[in-house]
């Protein structure tokens, strides 16, 4: 429901304790009469330095969705949009779907996901053969491969950080993420895409794409046009990447 500072659009936004990135990167767009509220899931033990790690931190994920849902639902939002996207990967193309289904179910409003977001943005922008990466351990990264592949992309790689704890992902800083998109860009593909949200990207991947001469798709500005664009709102962003600003 639309309010005195969300005049165009109010959006619950489901993020991770631990997330100090994606609330920055949705406002510092800086779009007039779009507003946002976080429903934060508690991660009491933030590790993910290995595999095992990773499946405890889903399960905390999975044990506090609920309850960030139901405290975003308080601000009567017209759209929930998932801040966090390792969840929204798995299962691939299917355990994306339940994923949302689930949500739409729980709160009767349409839901946006990274997963669905990236595949709409690739669609959009016209690119089949992609690299990935993420700041996540191996057995998330297979989930990312294998929702993108049966979704119809070619992927070429996806590449891990494999940051430590939850709160690390945002320490990644610009010359090891220009370091990770230079490994991983090749003549034969079209599009690099980041995918988890706790990564400061979005102005990065922005200058990237200059350089390269290709989309460099940042999860963060993915879920937030999407939001925008199935939302009816076709504002234009400037200094958030291609698909913002063009699309």
């Amino acid at each position: 429901m639309t309010n005195a500072v969300g005049t165009r659009a109010v959006f619950g936004v489901i993020v991770p304790s631990t997330n100090t990135v994606v609330e920055h990167d949705y406002w510092r767009a800086g779009l007039p009469g779009i507003a946002y509220r976080a429903g934060s899931m508690y991660i009491p033990d933030p590790a993910m330095g290995d595999d095992a790690d990773f499946q405890a931190l889903l399960v905390q994920i999975r044990a506090s969705i609920d309850t960030a849902v139901r405290d975003a639902l308080t601000a009567e939002p017209d759209r929930m949009v998932m801040g966090m996207s390792a969840e929204t990967f798995w299962g691939g193309v299917d355990g994306n779907a339940a994923f949302e289904q689930r949500l739409r179910d729980r709160t009767g409003l349409p839901v946006t996901t990274g997963a669905s977001s990236c595949r709409a943005a690739l669609h959009e922008l016209g690119c089949r053969r992609i690299a990935v990466f993420s700041p996540y351990q191996p057995i998330a990264d297979r989930e990312v491969g294998r929702f993108f592949t049966e979704a119809g992309f070619d992927v070429a790689a996806v590449t891990g950080l494999r940051c430590p704890t939850a709160m690390d992902i945002a320490k990644v800083g610009p010359e090891r993420l220009r370091a990770v998109v230079a490994a991983l860009d090749s003549p034969d593909v079209q599009a690099i895409v980041q995918v988890g949200t706790n990564l400061s990207f979005v102005a990065l991947a922005d200058e990237l794409e200059v350089e390269l001469g290709k989309p460099v798709v940042a999860i963060n500005a993915a879920t937030l046009w999407h939001a925008l664009r199935e939302h009816g709102i076709d504002d234009r962003v400037a200094g958030a990447g291609r698909l913002l600003r063009e699309h």
